[in-house]
């Protein structure tokens, strides 16, 4: 199945592309690279604020919060569109597509303009604090403490893996408030700015380079957080987590095409066993695109399936993993040097999108954790698609 789009989605395809001649910078502009995704260059902030002005940096949005009430198919060709161009949608991926989001869902009027409207501006930089040590993923299994006192909480605990929480200014961070409530309850979620006393936050290096320093340790000690930073009713932040993730699932599958396609273009095979190889990753790229628009066509009718949605993360995810892989073995010792280049470079997208193979592969991993690992992405699709019994 293709998707075909009616005269308005196209339309609103042209108006975009009519958006991008006109105001896109200029290659030069964009020497300043990200230091992190809590880490907005310059020149990419004033090119944020622009979009946000006019409506095209999360179209979905509503106006006056850098949309204009799109729908499913607009804003599926949206990131066509950027794709297209090799333009990153939002270098504070997560502040945009993550914490503002769930800002404008639970938050209060002030809470809005005061926190959503700056991230998506760009004036702030936010990072999402789930993750803890011993509890992974699961963040049912978090200890981080909030103990309401007075007009605010006092916060201890510590979060891992948190991507760039050392330049971001607040934090999205989920907290015990209920100790003595069932594990899925009792957890609120809380703005913490990250200038508060007894915050922390300290950067490590990952596998790919000892300057990669996107994830942190965040140790918060004594935090005194105001009330008013409580995002939606306490002791209901697993609705708030749930509905954080949703907004990162909603079109997650498409970036997982988009890098199928990168490999498409960048693998070379050699010989009978890589050429299948090849001719696998074809297959899977081409199997997401028509899963994906058959998902698509059901949602712009109504008809969500968030379980679909774990199928299409799980294939997109774990094919690029196979896929790196084999491209990695195929270039055998050629695929170490460090740094290194393995597409053409585009100015407006981050680094990530085409370094040397090994980083390639090691980075795919990633894939099949944040959003949600293959593991749970199973358990989803055994339950509510199979209807297997729980184990």
């Amino acid at each position: 199945m293709q998707l075909s789009f009616d005269a308005e989605v196209e339309e609103f395809r042209a108006e975009f592309v009519r958006f991008l001649d006109e105001h896109l910078p200029a290659d030069a502009a964009a020497g300043e690279r990200p230091g992190s995704t809590g880490d907005i260059p310059e020149w990419a902030r004033a090119w944020q604020r622009v979009l946000f002005e006019h409506g095209w940096l999360v179209p979905g949005n509503p106006p006056g919060y850098g949309g204009r009430g799109a729908g499913i198919l607009q804003q599926y060709v949206h990131r066509e569109e950027l794709a297209r161009r090799g333009i990153y949608e939002n270098f504070n991926p997560q502040g945009s597509g993550i914490i503002a989001a769930s800002l404008l869902t639970f938050g209060t009027e002030e809470q809005k303009q005061r926190w959503a409207a700056p991230i998506l501006r760009g004036d702030l930089t936010a990072a999402l604090g789930m993750s803890e040590p011993g509890a992974g993923s699961d963040l049912a299994g978090l200890r981080t403490r909030a103990v309401r006192d007075g007009d605010g909480y006092v916060v201890d605990g510590q979060k891992v893996w948190t991507s760039g929480a050392h330049d971001a200014d607040v934090l999205l961070a989920f907290v015990r408030t209920d100790p003595e409530a069932p594990k899925h309850r009792g957890i609120s979620a809380l703005i913490i700015p990250t200038d508060l006393p007894g915050v922390e936050r300290r950067p490590f290096a990952s596998v790919c380079d000892p300057g990669d320093l996107d994830f942190n340790e965040v140790f918060f000690s004594g935090v005194r957080v105001p009330a008013e930073n409580l995002l939606g009713p306490e002791n209901q932040g697993w609705r708030v987590a749930n509905g954080s993730l949703g907004h990162e699932r909603n079109l997650l599958w498409t970036s997982f095409a988009v890098r199928l396609e990168g490999l498409l273009a960048d693998f070379h095979p050699v010989g009978p066993v890589q050429e299948d190889r090849y001719a696998t990753l074809a297959l899977d790229a081409q199997a997401l695109r028509l899963l994906g628009s058959g998902a698509l066509a059901k949602a712009a009718v109504g008809e969500d399936d968030p379980a679909e949605m774990s199928v299409l993360k799980l294939l997109g995810s774990e094919a690029v993993q196979r896929a790196s892989e084999h491209a990695l073995a195929a270039a055998g010792g050629g695929a170490l040097p460090h740094p290194d280049v393995t597409a053409r470079h585009s100015p407006f997208n981050v680094d990530e999108s085409a370094p040397g193979w090994f980083e390639r592969f090691v980075r795919s991993f990633a894939g099949t954790i944040a959003g949600g690992t293959s593991e749970i992405q199973r358990t989803i699709i055994a339950q509510r698609i199979l209807g297997l019994p729980r184990g």
